[in-house]
């Protein structure tokens, strides 16, 4: 095993499988169900509401959401924000214009590298040099 510090409370732990320290493991886990068991009871809460109720992090929240521990399905008002610009969301990392300006950026950028690139002649002189050390 591996000594290791936590990246969230900075103790020395033993680490195994998981990169967080026991307690921290504990306490995630408790954040977890104060945030389920809100939800039980006000399904129509929003991130910050949840958040400033149950006193766990947006951060964490989106953490339990990304993870697919919280489903947002049973929860229409929960959202949390793009990584990119910001708006609100409810699943992935980024909202559908970021998504779109990405996969357009992306494009754009293969279809001005093949357009930079040569192509290879129809005698290629590889195929030559395999084809005379054949004959030998």
């Amino acid at each position: 095993m591996e000594l290791s510090n936590c990246p969230r409370c900075g103790r020395l732990f033993a680490k195994a499988f998981r990169d967080l320290c026991p307690a921290c493991l504990k306490e995630i886990e408790q954040e977890y169900e104060r945030c389920v068991a809100y939800l039980r009871e006000k399904r129509q809460a929003a991130m910050q509401e949840l958040s400033e109720e149950t006193e766990v992090s947006v951060r964490q929240i989106t953490q339990f959401i990304k993870e697919g521990r919280i489903s947002v399905y049973q929860a229409p008002n929960l959202t949390y924000e793009c990584e990119l610009c910001g708006n609100p969301i409810r699943e992935g990392h980024m909202c559908e214009v970021c998504r779109t300006r990405l996969i357009r950026d992306m494009n754009e950028a293969r279809q001005e590298t093949s357009a930079t690139v040569e192509k290879p002649s129809s005698g290629n002189r590889a195929y030559k040099v395999i084809d005379t050390k054949r004959e030998r």
